[in-house]
């Protein structure tokens, strides 16, 4: 099929209504950060904030992927898909370095702090995903699953390869593809904090692209498929958590909080194979039962899900400024540490900051509803437009 019957598909909408839910998750997760409450902990209020955010990283990055080969198919050329990826992940990395740093922040302290978050790793997933994309697609099936399913075999063996890592001249490397945590950048240059490794980030990635051949499938058949991926990734997650087989450095049930909340307390830093199959399965799976959805929420989500990054852009330094407001009515003036170096090098919020759960729901609403009408306007922007300067938001 050409690249213009392809440019002639219809949209999945459940694309785009399953993304557009995910960056409205995001939103709750990245108020938290300024609400000084903790990321998880044994209250169930507190726990589950934290814990239905997990669907969106796993979504953004696999979603991602198959929107890198949905994309491909309507260029119908490797070549310039490869050549988008490269472009488009050097963009994303140097966006995460600067204008998001700068939102998380609101200060310039650049010489001290620099942060690899989600949108770094899925910049770097996309300049890899550029090489592998040559491969056969069941190679870049078998690669993503490699990295996906086998990295927690390391699991028993951290501390003493952290160690051996730790002497090396390549211990900035293994820091940014697994280990995590801060790299100096040359002697004197900013430590640079990995919070999102790219492994298995990058295996993500690979799997989604795999996908996107799912989602070419005559519709009947493409749902089938995608309810039975999103089960069995599900089913699969339950039985090997349920023994404690295999898949996560933290075994439940061995901690002091409740039983239930611990078996659901997978490891994000790096993603272990049961908190992505925990996430993705009932992510695929909804793909599959949101395939006829209609109506004001799914219209709602749908605007978002189509400007997934322009959302992104706009929503961090739209929370810090509300954020910024809520300090200011409750105390009277704007509290110093909300220009800390968020989200990962700060001190705990001063006595007296933590807001109530019920505020950090508040500000999320009024969040999600301000960026409804910029979103509303862009996409429109991006349907008429046919520049290629708009694929980069």
């Amino acid at each position: 099929m050409g690249a213009a019957a392809e440019a002639g598909r219809p949209r999945i909408a459940a694309l785009d209504i399953v993304r557009g839910a995910v960056m409205v998750l995001m939103a709750i997760d990245h108020v938290r950060v300024y609400s000084g409450l903790p990321p998880g902990g044994p209250a169930p209020g507190i726990f589950f904030t934290r814990w239905v955010t997990h669907f969106c990283a796993p979504a953004f990055v696999f979603l991602a992927g198959t929107a890198a080969f949905l994309h491909g198919k309507k260029l119908g050329n490797r070549a310039a898909l490869s050549k988008f990826l490269l472009a488009r992940g050097a963009w994303l990395v140097l966006l995460e370095l600067t204008v998001i740093r700068f939102s998380w922040t609101f200060n310039l302290d650049f010489a001290n702090y620099l942060l690899a978050g989600v949108i770094w790793a899925i910049g770097w997933s996309m300049i890899l995903l550029a090489s592998l994309l040559w491969l056969p697609l069941g190679w870049i099936a078998g690669i993503g699953a490699l990295l996906v399913a086998g990295h927690n075999l390391l699991d028993a063996h951290l501390p003493a390869l952290m160690q051996a890592a730790s002497g090396s001249r390549l211990a900035w490397l293994w820091q940014i593809l697994y280990f995590g945590g801060p790299v100096h950048l040359g002697e004197h240059g900013p430590p640079l904090v990995v919070l999102y490794v790219l492994v298995p980030w990058v295996g993500v990635m690979a799997l989604g692209y795999a996908f996107g051949a799912v989602l070419r499938w005559e519709a009947a058949k493409r749902r089938r498929a995608c309810l039975m991926i999103g089960l069995g990734a599900t089913v699969l997650f339950l039985a090997l958590r349920a023994f404690n087989l295999y898949g996560d450095p933290r075994p439940w049930g061995q901690s002091p909080m409740p039983a239930a909340l611990s078996f659901l307390n997978t490891t994000k830093y790096p993603a272990s194979l049961l908190f992505l199959l925990m996430t993705l399965g009932p992510t695929i799976a909804l793909l599959s039962l949101l395939e006829q959805a209609r109506g004001r929420v799914a219209g709602f989500l749908t605007v978002f899900g189509r400007v997934p990054l322009f959302y992104y852009l706009l929503h961090i330094p739209l929370i810090h400024v509300l954020a910024l407001g809520v300090s200011g009515l409750r105390e009277g003036a704007v509290n110093p540490w909300l220009f800390a170096n968020h989200p990962m090098m700060v001190p705990p919020p001063p006595d007296g900051y933590v807001w109530s759960l019920g505020l950090l729901y508040l500000v999320t609403v009024i969040a999600v509803g301000m960026l409804f009408f910029p979103c509303r306007w862009f996409a429109g922007v991006k349907q008429r437009s046919r520049s290629v300067w708009l694929s980069y938001l």
